[in-house]
């Protein structure tokens, strides 16, 4: 399964970013959720596969949740990975 893929990143949290299927972009991310995020600001837009390597998530994980749920929300990493780099 192939799916073209758009990323925002949060304006409220450095490092957060929304994923969402470009044809139906931000639709079917609920609004609460965007609420939190703030306003979303295009990062990216790319083609995902199983073949598609992502730097902080398995390419699989978020295909199947913006199939199921339209959206995939990436956190930033925990402080402490920060501190230890």
């Amino acid at each position: 399964m192939s799916r073209v893929v758009r990323v925002y990143r949060s304006t409220r949290r450095q490092e957060m970013y929304l994923f969402v299927d470009a044809a139906e972009d931000l639709t079917r991310v609920p609004e609460a959720l965007l609420k939190g995020f703030g306003r979303p600001v295009q990062a990216m837009e790319l083609e995902l596969d199983a073949e598609r390597k992502l730097a902080r998530a398995e390419v699989t994980v978020v295909l199947e949740r913006i199939e199921t749920e339209g959206f995939y929300l990436q956190m930033p990493p925990p402080l402490e990975a920060e501190q230890s780099r």
